[in-house]
């Protein structure tokens, strides 16, 4: 065999026995008389000591041979270590070698393979293999495949069935861009790779599958960014004869467990808040509740004076920044030129210092007293010491502004701790949003969505205000997961298509399948999907996915790695029915 023991598994209780060890040399110390050697595996570092006085010469003249990443098989005694190091849990022990072999040689490395690399990321990803063996991103890996098997072990352990569902299926028009797979043996024709097992899911319930998992891989073709990559891995479940709260009680329940298992942390019941409450108080649905600086809308106190910028404004609204009231002129026109950038796209800012003694200063004290201002202060929440800073103009993108800052105060003031985890839920979405471009109403979650039944009334008359079944689970200002109740019976499910502007024709071409199989004694039913990629970041301290993926796409959804997406042969695309001439223009 090529080891009896792996190089993190020696410690002083192995002293005088014979083993044998297999791995990395992560580096070499030649001393003339005296050669160290530090050899690495998946699970730690053992040093090996070659002395010119106790080892074979041959065996010694090899070991000058060895380069960083060499791979090498080493026979000897396990020794006690003279300089010990308390670092690593091997660092009480050394092996005396008797016997090396090279398996394989190694050429310089492009970057340093040790927990501080000198290799940027660009590189670090077209040599992916070797970033692996660095510590960091192998104890990334470890720590998802832990995630991975608690969450199996809970929900096999809640009675759900792990099951299958296909990778080749039919492209819709709903939702982000499919990847699509042309067919050879169906010449024109395209299968699309799933964005996430829905129907499939649906069907299963019809199924009477009762209570269904996968963790599974799904793709949209989109603009990437640090959380989002073109194939990603869902926790996809579905459970039938169910109602919104034991789905929530049970997802819950799955993520206190992780929390207890992963991180050994108690949490107690999820607060839930509306999804109207979360946009009114801190600008987006799904808030890092693991601070404050909650929205204080300033209409009411602001619109009566002669400041025109706000009087013109549909929204005034302000935050108390805790202990800013130090913040210099230098700081706070930063900050205001934080918020002008363009990926924010605010005109201005105004502030108030809340100084001792309840005096207020601002850039506005020509326009508002002290009265006025402690009005403000009272809105916001602001205490002596807080900065408010507030912000005016359309609702909408005015709340999005000042929730960018929020998030960047609580970035710069340390308050977004990443051993620090806040959960909650957030209920009570809208079911249909309008679309400006195409002047209809498109579903905000999907069309299989199931409206509340206190507002079914509402889908013909006033589609706008008909509140969804669906809820988001958000874990430290990230949507971690999100489902809904779906809809199961047929006259319902054509009712949403006509209001998402399919024709009945168009509806039953899509979606006939699923249509069909509700006449056929549909459950209710109702599930989450959870993203495991970012539910992993997050759970490890982190925010960026490709961190915790084995071989992640860049920036522009390429592998450059393995050079992917690449040309395919003219002889391959004759075979698919796809012409040349076509992929040219």
């Amino acid at each position: 065999m090529y080891r009896s023991h792996t190089c993190g598994a020696l410690n002083a209780s192995h002293i005088n026995t014979e083993v044998t060890l297999a791995g990395w040399v992560q580096k070499s110390r030649d001393k003339g008389f005296m050669i160290w050697v530090d050899l690495r595996d998946r699970y730690g570092i053992t040093q090996l000591m070659f002395d010119a006085s106790r080892t074979d010469q041959a065996v010694f003249e090899k070991a000058k041979s060895l380069g960083r990443e060499f791979v090498i098989q080493v026979k000897g005694t396990v020794i006690e270590r003279e300089s010990k190091n308390p670092n690593i849990p091997t660092g009480d022990i050394e092996i005396l070698v008797t016997e090396l072999t090279i398996l394989n040689a190694s050429v310089t490395p492009p970057f340093t393979i040790e927990d501080n690399t000198d290799g940027g990321e660009d590189i670090r990803m077209k040599y992916r293999y070797l970033d692996i063996r660095r510590n960091p991103v192998k104890n990334n890996l470890l720590f998802r495949h832990k995630v991975a098997q608690e969450v199996r072990n809970y929900l096999s352990n809640q009675g759900f069935c792990e099951v299958e569902t296909p990778y080749l299926i039919k492209s819709t028009p709903e939702g982000a861009r499919d990847f699509v797979v042309p067919s050879r043996m169906n010449a024109g024709q395209f299968y699309a790779l799933p964005q996430s097992p829905q129907t499939f899911k649906q069907l299963l319930m019809v199924g009477g599958m009762d209570k269904y998992f996968q963790i599974v891989k799904c793709f949209r073709d989109e603009d990437l960014r640090a959380d989002r990559q073109p194939e990603f891995t869902q926790i996809d479940c579905e459970m039938a004869f169910v109602e919104q709260e034991d789905i929530l009680d049970m997802f819950e329940g799955l993520t206190r467990h992780l929390l207890l298992e992963v991180h050994g942390l108690e949490v107690e019941k999820f607060p839930r808040i509306t999804f109207d409450y979360a946009m009114k108080t801190y600008g987006n649905d799904k808030p890092d509740i693991r601070f404050g600086m909650k929205f204080g809308e300033l209409n009411a106190v602001a619109q009566h004076k002669d400041f025109a910028v706000f009087n013109s404004a549909e929204l005034v609204v302000g935050i108390a920044v805790p202990g800013a009231a130090t913040y210099t002129r230098k700081e706070i026109d930063a900050l205001i030129d934080w918020v002008k950038r363009p990926q924010v796209g605010a005109s201005g800012m105004v502030y108030v210092k809340c100084e001792a003694n309840g005096v207020y200063k601002s850039s506005v004290d020509k326009f508002y007293d002290q009265a006025d201002l402690a009005q403000w202060a009272a809105a916001t929440g602001a205490q002596e010491g807080d900065l408010i800073l507030v912000l005016s103009g359309p609702a909408n993108k005015t709340r999005a502004q000042l929730s960018a800052l929020r998030m960047e105060l609580g970035n710069r003031m340390g308050l977004r701790k990443p051993d620090e985890f806040a959960p909650l839920w957030v209920v009570d979405f809208p079911l249909l949003e309008w679309d400006e471009d195409s002047e209809r109403f498109h579903a905000m979650h999907h069309p299989f969505t199931s409206p509340k039944p206190e507002d079914m009334h509402l889908l013909d008359t006033d589609p706008g205000k008909v509140r969804a079944n669906a809820y988001d689970m958000v874990l430290n200002g990230n949507e971690i997961g999100g489902g809904s109740i779906r809809i199961h019976d047929k006259e319902t499910q054509a009712l949403m298509f006509k209001h998402l502007g399919f024709t009945e024709e168009e509806a039953k071409n899509q979606f006939g399948f699923l249509m069909d199989a509700f006449q056929y004694g549909a459950p209710p039913h109702g599930g989450l999907a959870f993203g495991l990629d970012r539910l992993v970041s997050i759970l490890g301290g982190q925010e960026t996915i490709r961190d915790f993926i084995a071989f992640p796409k860049n920036n522009s959804g390429r592998d450059v790695m393995i050079d992917a997406p690449s040309a395919l042969d003219p002889a391959q695309l004759t075979e698919l029915s796809i012409a040349l001439n076509v992929l040219e223009k």
